[in-house]
């Protein structure tokens, strides 16, 4: 599943998550799901897209043109 295809999704797993990312589950786990909230339902975890998005707009640096 791609970006794309995910964000037409209300939340995501945790490896969809970081599928869509390209990052492994363990880089998601200590690096980016601190700072979201996280819906439970029994033993699901589904994590917003849209604060995913919010999470990389606010983490985005610009490139410095070199």
């Amino acid at each position: 599943m791609n970006w794309r295809e995910s964000a037409r999704l209300a939340g995501v797993t945790k490896a969809e998550a970081a599928r869509a990312l390209g990052i492994s589950i363990d880089s998601f786990e200590r690096h980016i799901q601190p700072d979201l909230r996280v819906v439970r339902r029994g033993k699901l975890r589904l994590f917003d897209v849209r604060e995913l998005q919010g999470w990389l707009e606010a983490n985005a640096a610009r490139t410095i043109a070199g």
